[in-house]
């Protein structure tokens, strides 16, 4: 676990083994989200990146005969 600290800007560096294992870039964007008692930081994702994630989900549902 990495500790780091609120600059007086409230700035805070992201330590380098957290930046490699997400692949972060400088200049990314991360959506910061305020979950119960913690900030939570989630890099955001371009959607050419996105393209082909959800390969081999199964689809097939079971609908109620009046749904068909």
């Amino acid at each position: 676990m990495a500790i780091v600290t609120v600059s007086p800007k409230f700035q805070v560096v992201i330590p380098r083994e957290i930046r490699e294992a997400l692949q972060l870039e400088p200049g990314q964007k991360v959506q910061v989200l305020q979950y119960q008692n913690r900030i939570e930081c989630i890099p955001v994702q371009p959607m050419n990146k996105m393209w082909g994630f959800l390969n081999g989900i199964d689809t097939t549902i079971v609908r109620e005969p009046d749904r068909i």
